[in-house]
């Protein structure tokens, strides 16, 4: 019966962290895809503006419930202050710790996307850069705390995951940005932004 329990619980902590992740993965490449001003036929830019920012939020959630079952594993050996303090745990502590770093930096990124409005757009557009910090930290916890990413599939997976964000991020910075051409608006969403003020 506990061993039972056990691999429930390992096992509920592990698909809920592999979902996060991925929501992770997809919600950082949304972004560069609507940074590189990408097209998406038969979508318009606020809709794909709000499943970016909604695949942030669900990754959020299920962030909560792999720390959530974790907590209850007994066989997991953390605490209130292993889940909350990075590299304490005695648990592979330095790639817990990266998963631990990247859950409060998202949460932190979190608490800025609400209060957005209150804050230069220069601003909130670098710390919305950390989110890269945020998805590498996570990769890496997965790959070296994960009990079984070292699987084929669990490797294809990371693989794919940072061959598109790299892909992506490489396009993205590799050429101007269209804003900085004559007569550009600086960026998009500022502009969508005024428009719904004014409507």
């Amino acid at each position: 019966m506990t061993l039972a329990a056990f691999a429930v619980d390992w096992y509920a902590a592990r698909a809920a962290g592999v979902v996060a992740y991925l929501l992770v993965s997809a919600s950082v490449a949304l972004g560069l895809l609507m940074a590189g001003r990408q097209a998406f036929k038969g979508w318009p830019r606020f809709a794909v503006e709000d499943v970016h920012r909604f695949a942030g939020l669900l990754a959020g959630v299920f962030i909560a419930l792999h720390v959530f079952w974790l907590g209850i594993d007994s066989q997991s050996g953390l605490t209130a202050k292993t889940i909350v303090v990075p590299f304490s745990s005695s648990y592979r502590p330095f790639w817990t710790g990266l998963g631990i770093v990247a859950a409060e930096l998202l949460l932190a990124l979190a608490v800025t996307n609400h209060y957005r409005k209150r804050l230069r757009y220069s601003t909130w557009r670098r710390l919305h850069y950390l989110n890269f910090a945020v998805w590498a930290a996570a990769t890496l916890h997965g790959l070296g705390a994960g009990t079984d990413s070292g699987s084929p599939a669990f490797l294809l997976l990371y693989a794919t995951t940072t061959g598109i964000v790299g892909s992506l991020a490489l396009r993205r910075f590799s050429r101007p940005r269209p804003a900085d051409a004559p007569n550009t608006p600086r960026d998009a969403s500022v502009g969508t932004r005024s428009r719904r003020t004014q409507a």
